[in-house]
């Protein structure tokens, strides 16, 4: 592996931990009634979601590592398991999707603030 592929993988490994923490960190904000914390978290993802939208749904770190390596398992331009790179978008786009109803329904039944 060269020494640009694996400064490739490890950048794409922070930045998807980033976004994986943000999506996981969603509800626990929301049970916080910690709202404004969660509006930025979803600001957040969807960001990266319009960057994956605008490219075709692959990261731009992946074409960016594709450079450097004939390989094209799931992982190739990233330090996670196969399984999880493989079904990522599935997995934490469901998390988000989640995370986003439960968020709304905290912020729906919260409690009126006094003045």
């Amino acid at each position: 592996m060269t020494s640009p592929l694996r400064t490739i993988k490890l950048l794409h490994t922070l930045v998807w931990a980033l976004f994986a923490g943000a999506i996981l960190a969603i509800p626990g904000f929301a049970l916080w009634e910690q709202f404004t914390v969660v509006a930025g978290l979803i600001a957040l993802v969807l960001c990266e979601v319009a960057v994956l939208a605008l490219n075709r749904m692959r990261c731009p770190l992946t074409d960016l590592a594709a450079r450097y390596t004939e390989d094209r398992q799931d992982n190739f331009d990233i330090y996670l398991p196969l399984w999880l790179a493989r079904w990522n978008k599935w997995i934490f786009g469901t998390l988000f999707v989640l995370g986003l109803l439960f968020a709304l329904a905290r912020w729906l039944t919260r409690e009126p603030v006094s003045l």
